[in-house]
Protein backbone atom coordinates (compact mmCIF):
# COMPACT_ATOMS: atom_id res chain seq x y z
CA UNK A 1 0.00 0.00 0.00
CA UNK A 2 1.15 3.40 -0.94
CA UNK A 3 1.17 5.56 2.18
CA UNK A 4 0.58 9.16 3.50
CA UNK A 5 4.19 11.23 3.34
CA UNK A 6 4.38 14.77 5.73
CA UNK A 7 5.80 17.31 3.29
CA UNK A 8 8.64 19.11 4.47
CA UNK A 9 8.91 22.63 5.07
CA UNK A 10 10.68 23.42 2.01
CA UNK A 11 9.04 21.72 -0.45
CA UNK A 12 6.22 23.31 0.57
CA UNK A 13 7.19 26.78 0.17
CA UNK A 14 8.67 25.74 -3.52
CA UNK A 15 5.39 24.72 -4.40
CA UNK A 16 3.73 27.73 -2.96
CA UNK A 17 6.00 29.92 -4.78
CA UNK A 18 5.61 28.46 -8.00
CA UNK A 19 2.14 28.49 -8.11
CA UNK A 20 2.00 31.92 -6.30
CA UNK A 21 4.33 33.39 -9.11
CA UNK A 22 1.59 32.31 -11.70
CA UNK A 23 -1.12 33.21 -9.66
CA UNK A 24 0.11 36.53 -9.65
CA UNK A 25 1.14 37.32 -12.90
CA UNK A 26 -2.34 36.31 -14.11
CA UNK A 27 -4.15 38.67 -11.93
CA UNK A 28 -1.83 41.85 -12.50
CA UNK A 29 -2.50 42.18 -15.81
CA UNK A 30 1.19 42.73 -16.83
CA UNK A 31 1.37 40.12 -19.21
CA UNK A 32 -1.09 37.34 -20.72
CA UNK A 33 -0.12 33.75 -18.89
CA UNK A 34 0.42 31.08 -21.92
CA UNK A 35 0.34 27.34 -22.13
CA UNK A 36 4.33 27.74 -21.68
CA UNK A 37 4.34 29.38 -18.50
CA UNK A 38 1.40 26.96 -17.53
CA UNK A 39 3.88 24.09 -17.96
CA UNK A 40 7.05 25.77 -16.60
CA UNK A 41 5.13 26.68 -13.19
CA UNK A 42 3.95 22.95 -12.85
CA UNK A 43 6.91 21.24 -13.95
CA UNK A 44 8.52 23.46 -10.75
CA UNK A 45 5.74 22.17 -8.62
CA UNK A 46 6.47 18.88 -9.74
CA UNK A 47 10.10 18.83 -9.07
CA UNK A 48 9.80 20.23 -5.82
CA UNK A 49 6.80 17.71 -4.99
CA UNK A 50 9.41 15.20 -5.81
CA UNK A 51 11.91 16.45 -4.13
CA UNK A 52 9.71 16.19 -0.93
CA UNK A 53 8.45 12.74 -1.80
CA UNK A 54 5.23 13.04 -2.46
CA UNK A 55 3.07 12.55 -5.58
CA UNK A 56 4.34 14.03 -9.20
CA UNK A 57 1.54 16.66 -8.82
CA UNK A 58 1.74 17.40 -5.28
CA UNK A 59 -0.57 15.55 -3.76
CA UNK A 60 0.35 13.03 -1.13
CA UNK A 61 0.62 9.70 -2.35
CA UNK A 62 -2.29 7.75 -0.32
CA UNK A 63 -4.36 4.47 0.01
CA UNK A 64 -7.39 4.79 -2.74
CA UNK A 65 -10.72 6.42 -0.78
CA UNK A 66 -13.13 7.25 -3.33
CA UNK A 67 -13.48 10.96 -3.37
CA UNK A 68 -17.48 10.69 -3.41
CA UNK A 69 -18.33 8.10 -1.11
CA UNK A 70 -22.18 9.40 -0.87
CA UNK A 71 -22.80 8.74 -4.04
CA UNK A 72 -25.93 7.07 -5.55
CA UNK A 73 -25.56 3.56 -7.29
CA UNK A 74 -25.37 5.09 -11.12
CA UNK A 75 -27.60 4.32 -13.80
CA UNK A 76 -26.97 6.59 -16.89
CA UNK A 77 -27.00 7.45 -20.17
CA UNK A 78 -24.59 9.27 -22.39
CA UNK A 79 -25.19 13.03 -24.06
CA UNK A 80 -23.74 14.23 -26.45
CA UNK A 81 -23.33 18.42 -26.78
CA UNK A 82 -25.78 18.98 -28.55
CA UNK A 83 -28.44 17.59 -26.42
CA UNK A 84 -27.02 18.44 -23.49
CA UNK A 85 -26.88 22.10 -24.93
CA UNK A 86 -30.55 21.74 -26.93
CA UNK A 87 -33.90 20.85 -26.57
CA UNK A 88 -33.63 16.69 -26.49
CA UNK A 89 -32.35 17.36 -22.84
CA UNK A 90 -35.57 17.33 -21.68
CA UNK A 91 -36.62 14.13 -23.03
CA UNK A 92 -33.30 12.75 -21.14
CA UNK A 93 -34.14 14.84 -18.17
CA UNK A 94 -37.99 13.00 -18.27
CA UNK A 95 -36.38 9.70 -18.50
CA UNK A 96 -34.48 10.88 -15.01
CA UNK A 97 -37.55 11.37 -13.43
CA UNK A 98 -40.17 8.24 -14.45
CA UNK A 99 -37.33 5.52 -14.21
CA UNK A 100 -34.95 4.61 -12.44
CA UNK A 101 -31.76 6.03 -14.06
CA UNK A 102 -30.11 8.69 -11.97
CA UNK A 103 -26.73 10.27 -14.06
CA UNK A 104 -25.75 11.74 -17.70
CA UNK A 105 -22.29 11.56 -19.03
CA UNK A 106 -21.61 14.69 -20.83
CA UNK A 107 -19.16 15.64 -23.79
CA UNK A 108 -17.21 18.29 -22.75
CA UNK A 109 -14.47 17.53 -24.95
CA UNK A 110 -16.16 15.38 -27.85
CA UNK A 111 -14.95 13.38 -30.05
CA UNK A 112 -13.12 15.37 -32.97
CA UNK A 113 -11.31 17.15 -29.70
CA UNK A 114 -13.85 20.74 -29.31
CA UNK A 115 -14.25 21.93 -26.12
CA UNK A 116 -18.00 22.44 -25.90
CA UNK A 117 -18.39 25.31 -23.96
CA UNK A 118 -17.43 28.48 -23.60
CA UNK A 119 -14.18 27.93 -20.87
CA UNK A 120 -13.21 30.75 -18.72
CA UNK A 121 -9.97 29.34 -18.43
CA UNK A 122 -7.96 32.25 -20.84
CA UNK A 123 -5.43 28.87 -20.89
CA UNK A 124 -8.15 26.74 -22.72
CA UNK A 125 -8.55 29.99 -24.52
CA UNK A 126 -5.50 29.92 -25.93
CA UNK A 127 -5.43 26.83 -27.76
CA UNK A 128 -8.46 27.60 -30.00
CA UNK A 129 -10.10 24.38 -29.94
CA UNK A 130 -13.68 25.96 -28.20
CA UNK A 131 -16.97 24.82 -30.16
CA UNK A 132 -19.65 26.62 -28.06
CA UNK A 133 -22.32 23.72 -28.35
CA UNK A 134 -23.19 23.76 -24.44
CA UNK A 135 -24.18 27.77 -24.55
CA UNK A 136 -24.79 28.08 -20.41
CA UNK A 137 -22.90 24.79 -18.34
CA UNK A 138 -23.78 26.21 -15.01
CA UNK A 139 -27.52 26.42 -16.16
CA UNK A 140 -27.24 23.24 -17.06
CA UNK A 141 -25.54 21.55 -14.00
CA UNK A 142 -28.19 23.65 -12.18
CA UNK A 143 -31.13 21.83 -14.28
CA UNK A 144 -29.30 18.30 -13.38
CA UNK A 145 -29.10 18.91 -9.83
CA UNK A 146 -33.06 20.22 -9.79
CA UNK A 147 -33.62 16.68 -10.91
CA UNK A 148 -31.46 14.89 -8.46
CA UNK A 149 -28.97 13.90 -12.09
CA UNK A 150 -25.38 12.82 -11.17
CA UNK A 151 -23.46 14.72 -14.06
CA UNK A 152 -20.52 13.26 -15.14
CA UNK A 153 -18.17 14.90 -17.40
CA UNK A 154 -16.58 12.86 -20.53
CA UNK A 155 -13.03 14.12 -21.97
CA UNK A 156 -11.82 12.72 -24.95
CA UNK A 157 -8.23 12.61 -24.69
CA UNK A 158 -5.58 11.55 -27.00
CA UNK A 159 -8.00 10.84 -29.92
CA UNK A 160 -7.58 15.03 -30.88
CA UNK A 161 -7.90 15.51 -34.60
CA UNK A 162 -8.81 19.68 -33.58
CA UNK A 163 -5.63 19.65 -31.81
CA UNK A 164 -3.56 17.54 -33.97
CA UNK A 165 -4.53 20.19 -37.13
CA UNK A 166 -3.63 23.13 -34.76
CA UNK A 167 -0.75 21.70 -33.03
CA UNK A 168 0.79 18.71 -35.86
CA UNK A 169 4.23 18.49 -32.93
CA UNK A 170 2.28 17.23 -30.48
CA UNK A 171 0.16 14.24 -33.16
CA UNK A 172 2.56 11.38 -35.34
CA UNK A 173 3.91 12.89 -38.59
CA UNK A 174 4.28 11.48 -41.85
CA UNK A 175 7.57 11.12 -43.93
CA UNK A 176 5.56 13.96 -45.80
CA UNK A 177 5.38 16.10 -42.63
CA UNK A 178 1.93 15.74 -42.66
CA UNK A 179 -0.29 14.38 -39.81
CA UNK A 180 -0.81 10.56 -40.03
CA UNK A 181 -4.68 9.67 -39.50
CA UNK A 182 -6.26 6.65 -38.95
CA UNK A 183 -8.61 4.52 -41.58
CA UNK A 184 -11.65 6.65 -40.45
CA UNK A 185 -9.78 9.51 -40.85
CA UNK A 186 -8.90 10.87 -37.21
CA UNK A 187 -5.79 11.96 -35.74
CA UNK A 188 -4.40 11.08 -32.43
CA UNK A 189 -1.99 13.32 -29.72
CA UNK A 190 0.87 11.90 -28.68
CA UNK A 191 1.00 10.43 -25.06
CA UNK A 192 3.63 10.42 -24.22
CA UNK A 193 3.97 14.45 -24.47
CA UNK A 194 3.09 16.43 -20.94
CA UNK A 195 1.98 19.26 -22.06
CA UNK A 196 -1.04 17.13 -23.95
CA UNK A 197 -1.78 15.68 -20.44
CA UNK A 198 -1.59 19.80 -19.08
CA UNK A 199 -4.07 20.58 -21.52
CA UNK A 200 -6.70 17.77 -20.93
CA UNK A 201 -6.22 18.26 -17.35
CA UNK A 202 -7.09 21.86 -17.88
CA UNK A 203 -10.47 21.13 -19.20
CA UNK A 204 -11.23 18.17 -16.82
CA UNK A 205 -10.52 20.61 -13.94
CA UNK A 206 -12.91 23.55 -14.80
CA UNK A 207 -15.38 20.70 -15.68
CA UNK A 208 -14.91 19.92 -11.93
CA UNK A 209 -15.07 23.52 -10.91
CA UNK A 210 -18.14 24.07 -12.60
CA UNK A 211 -19.95 21.20 -10.63
CA UNK A 212 -19.51 17.90 -12.60
CA UNK A 213 -18.76 15.25 -9.79
CA UNK A 214 -16.80 12.64 -11.74
CA UNK A 215 -14.31 12.86 -14.87
CA UNK A 216 -14.52 9.91 -17.51
CA UNK A 217 -11.79 9.88 -19.60
CA UNK A 218 -12.47 8.40 -23.10
CA UNK A 219 -9.83 6.89 -25.87
CA UNK A 220 -6.87 6.64 -23.03
CA UNK A 221 -4.74 4.86 -25.50
CA UNK A 222 -2.63 5.32 -28.37
CA UNK A 223 -4.58 4.72 -31.90
CA UNK A 224 -5.55 0.81 -33.06
CA UNK A 225 -3.46 -0.37 -35.46
CA UNK A 226 -0.26 2.51 -34.35
CA UNK A 227 2.05 -0.31 -33.97
CA UNK A 228 2.05 -1.22 -37.35
CA UNK A 229 2.90 2.63 -38.26
CA UNK A 230 5.12 3.50 -35.02
CA UNK A 231 8.45 2.88 -36.55
CA UNK A 232 7.93 4.99 -39.81
CA UNK A 233 6.38 8.37 -38.08
CA UNK A 234 7.93 11.07 -36.63
CA UNK A 235 7.10 11.80 -32.89
CA UNK A 236 8.88 12.25 -29.19
CA UNK A 237 8.65 8.82 -27.09
CA UNK A 238 11.04 7.92 -24.28
CA UNK A 239 12.13 4.32 -23.13
CA UNK A 240 8.48 3.94 -21.40
CA UNK A 241 6.75 1.24 -22.97
CA UNK A 242 3.08 2.80 -23.97
CA UNK A 243 1.06 0.84 -21.26
CA UNK A 244 3.46 2.91 -18.72
CA UNK A 245 2.78 5.69 -20.69
CA UNK A 246 -0.87 5.76 -20.20
CA UNK A 247 -1.20 4.65 -16.94
CA UNK A 248 1.27 7.51 -15.84
CA UNK A 249 -1.19 9.69 -17.54
CA UNK A 250 -4.31 8.14 -15.34
CA UNK A 251 -2.18 8.21 -11.99
CA UNK A 252 -1.04 11.75 -12.83
CA UNK A 253 -4.59 13.05 -13.49
CA UNK A 254 -6.11 11.32 -10.29
CA UNK A 255 -3.36 13.25 -7.99
CA UNK A 256 -4.14 16.63 -10.24
CA UNK A 257 -7.72 16.01 -9.61
CA UNK A 258 -8.10 14.58 -6.19
CA UNK A 259 -7.89 18.22 -4.68
CA UNK A 260 -11.40 18.72 -6.28
CA UNK A 261 -13.34 15.83 -4.66
CA UNK A 262 -14.33 14.50 -8.05
CA UNK A 263 -13.73 11.17 -8.70
CA UNK A 264 -11.98 10.01 -12.04
CA UNK A 265 -12.89 6.94 -14.59
CA UNK A 266 -11.87 5.60 -17.88
CA UNK A 267 -13.65 3.63 -20.61
CA UNK A 268 -11.86 0.82 -21.86
CA UNK A 269 -12.22 -2.13 -24.35
CA UNK A 270 -14.54 -4.46 -22.61
CA UNK A 271 -12.09 -7.21 -24.30
CA UNK A 272 -8.96 -5.68 -22.57
CA UNK A 273 -10.44 -7.84 -19.73
CA UNK A 274 -9.66 -11.00 -21.40
CA UNK A 275 -6.57 -10.47 -23.21
CA UNK A 276 -3.03 -9.42 -22.18
CA UNK A 277 -2.14 -6.12 -21.73
CA UNK A 278 -2.77 -4.34 -25.33
CA UNK A 279 1.09 -3.15 -25.99
CA UNK A 280 0.10 -1.75 -29.42
CA UNK A 281 -2.46 0.88 -28.23
CA UNK A 282 -0.92 1.03 -24.57
CA UNK A 283 -3.88 0.06 -22.40
CA UNK A 284 -3.39 -2.10 -19.65
CA UNK A 285 -6.35 -3.08 -18.03
CA UNK A 286 -4.98 -3.75 -14.62
CA UNK A 287 -2.60 -1.00 -14.94
CA UNK A 288 -5.33 1.65 -15.54
CA UNK A 289 -7.60 0.17 -13.35
CA UNK A 290 -5.53 0.53 -9.79
CA UNK A 291 -5.51 4.48 -10.29
CA UNK A 292 -9.33 4.81 -11.12
CA UNK A 293 -12.12 5.75 -9.07
CA UNK A 294 -14.81 3.79 -11.48
CA UNK A 295 -13.72 1.04 -14.46
CA UNK A 296 -16.19 1.49 -17.70
CA UNK A 297 -15.24 -1.54 -19.78
CA UNK A 298 -17.09 -0.92 -22.96
CA UNK A 299 -19.07 -4.83 -23.27
CA UNK A 300 -21.17 -3.86 -26.41
CA UNK A 301 -22.11 -7.49 -27.61
CA UNK A 302 -22.16 -6.29 -31.03
CA UNK A 303 -18.30 -5.39 -30.62
CA UNK A 304 -17.15 -9.20 -29.78
CA UNK A 305 -16.68 -11.08 -33.11
CA UNK A 306 -17.71 -14.85 -33.19
CA UNK A 307 -16.59 -17.21 -30.79
CA UNK A 308 -16.57 -14.84 -27.73
CA UNK A 309 -18.14 -16.65 -25.16
CA UNK A 310 -19.37 -19.52 -27.10
CA UNK A 311 -21.43 -17.11 -29.13
CA UNK A 312 -21.53 -17.44 -33.08
CA UNK A 313 -23.22 -14.34 -32.83
CA UNK A 314 -22.39 -12.36 -29.55
CA UNK A 315 -24.38 -9.80 -30.53
CA UNK A 316 -27.45 -11.92 -30.56
CA UNK A 317 -26.94 -13.37 -26.87
CA UNK A 318 -26.59 -9.78 -24.38
CA UNK A 319 -26.91 -12.52 -21.71
CA UNK A 320 -24.27 -14.91 -22.23
CA UNK A 321 -21.85 -12.38 -23.87
CA UNK A 322 -22.17 -9.68 -20.67
CA UNK A 323 -22.16 -12.65 -18.18
CA UNK A 324 -18.67 -13.86 -19.44
CA UNK A 325 -17.92 -9.88 -19.85
CA UNK A 326 -18.42 -9.59 -16.45
CA UNK A 327 -16.38 -12.87 -15.22
CA UNK A 328 -13.62 -12.35 -16.97
CA UNK A 329 -13.24 -8.45 -15.63
CA UNK A 330 -13.42 -9.62 -12.02
CA UNK A 331 -10.98 -12.18 -12.71
CA UNK A 332 -8.76 -9.37 -14.17
CA UNK A 333 -9.75 -6.52 -11.22
CA UNK A 334 -9.60 -9.00 -7.88
CA UNK A 335 -5.80 -9.11 -7.92
CA UNK A 336 -5.88 -5.65 -7.16
CA UNK A 337 -7.70 -5.35 -3.15
CA UNK A 338 -8.72 -2.07 -2.03
CA UNK A 339 -7.62 -0.44 -4.88
CA UNK A 340 -9.92 -2.24 -7.39
CA UNK A 341 -12.20 0.45 -8.55
CA UNK A 342 -15.69 0.75 -9.13
CA UNK A 343 -16.74 -1.53 -12.31
CA UNK A 344 -19.71 0.54 -14.38
CA UNK A 345 -20.14 -1.21 -17.66
CA UNK A 346 -21.22 0.48 -20.76
CA UNK A 347 -23.81 -1.81 -22.69
CA UNK A 348 -25.81 -1.34 -25.48
CA UNK A 349 -29.23 0.48 -26.43
CA UNK A 350 -29.00 0.14 -29.96
CA UNK A 351 -29.01 -2.49 -32.68
CA UNK A 352 -25.58 -3.03 -34.67
CA UNK A 353 -27.30 -3.73 -38.02
CA UNK A 354 -23.79 -3.68 -39.39
CA UNK A 355 -23.03 -7.20 -37.79
CA UNK A 356 -23.87 -10.26 -39.23
CA UNK A 357 -26.70 -12.10 -37.87
CA UNK A 358 -27.91 -8.80 -35.25
CA UNK A 359 -30.63 -8.78 -33.80
CA UNK A 360 -33.33 -5.66 -32.70
CA UNK A 361 -32.38 -4.54 -29.60
CA UNK A 362 -35.51 -3.48 -27.63
CA UNK A 363 -36.36 -3.95 -23.86
CA UNK A 364 -36.04 -7.81 -23.34
CA UNK A 365 -32.40 -7.25 -24.99
CA UNK A 366 -31.47 -4.71 -22.50
CA UNK A 367 -33.23 -5.88 -19.10
CA UNK A 368 -30.65 -9.30 -20.44
CA UNK A 369 -27.72 -7.38 -20.07
CA UNK A 370 -28.90 -5.51 -16.90
CA UNK A 371 -29.55 -9.37 -15.17
CA UNK A 372 -25.87 -10.08 -16.07
CA UNK A 373 -24.74 -7.62 -14.46
CA UNK A 374 -26.53 -8.26 -11.54
CA UNK A 375 -25.70 -11.78 -11.70
CA UNK A 376 -22.35 -10.99 -11.54
CA UNK A 377 -22.67 -8.43 -7.99
CA UNK A 378 -22.15 -5.62 -10.57
CA UNK A 379 -25.78 -2.61 -10.03
CA UNK A 380 -23.71 0.53 -12.34
CA UNK A 381 -23.60 0.66 -15.62
CA UNK A 382 -24.29 3.19 -18.30
CA UNK A 383 -26.25 2.92 -21.56
CA UNK A 384 -24.63 3.85 -25.04
CA UNK A 385 -26.30 5.07 -28.09
CA UNK A 386 -25.28 7.63 -30.14
CA UNK A 387 -28.08 9.14 -31.15
CA UNK A 388 -29.15 9.76 -27.35
CA UNK A 389 -32.83 8.07 -27.99
CA UNK A 390 -33.33 5.38 -25.29
CA UNK A 391 -35.07 2.95 -25.26
CA UNK A 392 -38.75 3.19 -23.09
CA UNK A 393 -40.09 0.48 -20.90
CA UNK A 394 -37.15 -0.70 -19.44
CA UNK A 395 -36.83 -2.14 -15.70
CA UNK A 396 -33.80 -0.61 -14.51
CA UNK A 397 -34.30 -2.50 -11.37
CA UNK A 398 -34.14 -5.35 -11.65
CA UNK A 399 -35.10 -6.33 -7.65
Amino acid sequence: MEKAIVLGESGMESIVMALLLLLGGMQSGEAQVSMEDWVQATEQTRAAAAASEYGSSGVPMIEKNDPQPGAPVIRGVYATAHTAGGARMETLLQLMDETELNSIVIDVKDDYGYVTYPSEDPLIQAWGTTKTIIRDPKALLQRLEEHNVYPIARVVVFKDSVLAANRPDLSFMKEDNSVWKNGRGEAFVNPYLKEVWEYNLLIAKEAAKLGFKEIQFDYVRFPEGFEKKADTLQYYHDERKRIDVVADFVKYAREELAPLGVRVSVDIFGYAAAVPAAEGIGQDFEKISEYVDVISPMVYPSHYSTGWYGSKVPDANPYVTIDGAMKDTHKKLDSLGDFKPVIRPWIQDFTASWVQGYIKYGVKEIEDQIRALKDNGIDEFLLWNASNRYTSGVNYDLE
